[in-house]
């Protein structure tokens, strides 16, 4: 079979192997890889409340710290809910996190997944939360997503007896939320110490 016009012939192969996205312009091939958690948790003895997001994006895994996508709203949500001026460096983050008592990591250790869609995550192995709960005073742990509290729940939730409570995601996909709601959110998710 000899394709009519290169661009449909594209469009088949697209088809054919599904997982790309087609624009005016170019075709993009979406891979799906194993993708391994290399950030080290923020965490400190005295931290009382974890934050668990899924998986590191792309853009986090190569800057090396979470929540580091320039269209996430964590760190504005999150400085807005804490009534913090909005931390600028990775410095300032962790000394934002731990200022209050905070803990920061990721429910999975490991994936495959497609870019950053959590929608995609197969075989997904997590990290070693109970082990991390042990050294601190943990006593709640809050899930940025629905995604992250579904795993949390069911690979960690067993292990550690402690349930998540689910914050919405900062991720600019979650669009339906303003700036300001979300902060409100993570707030009063925080404020019920």
């Amino acid at each position: 079979m000899s394709c009519i016009s290169g661009f449909a012939c594209n469009l088949l192969h697209c088809i054919f192997l599904s997982g790309c996205i087609l624009t005016p312009f170019r075709i993009v091939l979406l891979i799906m890889e194993r993708v391994f958690h290399t950030i080290p948790p923020v965490v400190s003895p005295e931290s009382e409340i974890l934050i668990l997001g899924t998986m590191p994006s792309p853009k986090s895994r190569e800057a090396a710290f979470y929540y580091a996508h320039p269209q996430n709203r964590f760190w504005p949500a999150i400085s807005r809910a804490l009534d913090e001026p909005p931390p600028q460096t990775r410095e300032e983050k962790i000394a934002l996190v731990l200022r209050h008592r905070l803990a920061l990591w990721d429910v999975l250790a490991s994936c495959e997944i497609t870019g950053a869609s959590d929608a995609s995550i197969k075989n997904p192995v997590p990290n070693e939360i109970p082990a991390l709960i042990a050294g601190t005073r943990i006593s709640r742990v809050l899930c940025t997503g629905g995604t992250s509290a579904k795993l949390y729940t069911r690979l960690v939730y067993p292990d550690t007896g402690i349930p998540c409570e689910t914050l919405p995601s900062p991720s600019a996909a979650n669009a339906r939320m303003r700036l300001e709601e979300l902060a409100e959110a993570y707030r009063a998710a925080l404020a019920s110490r």
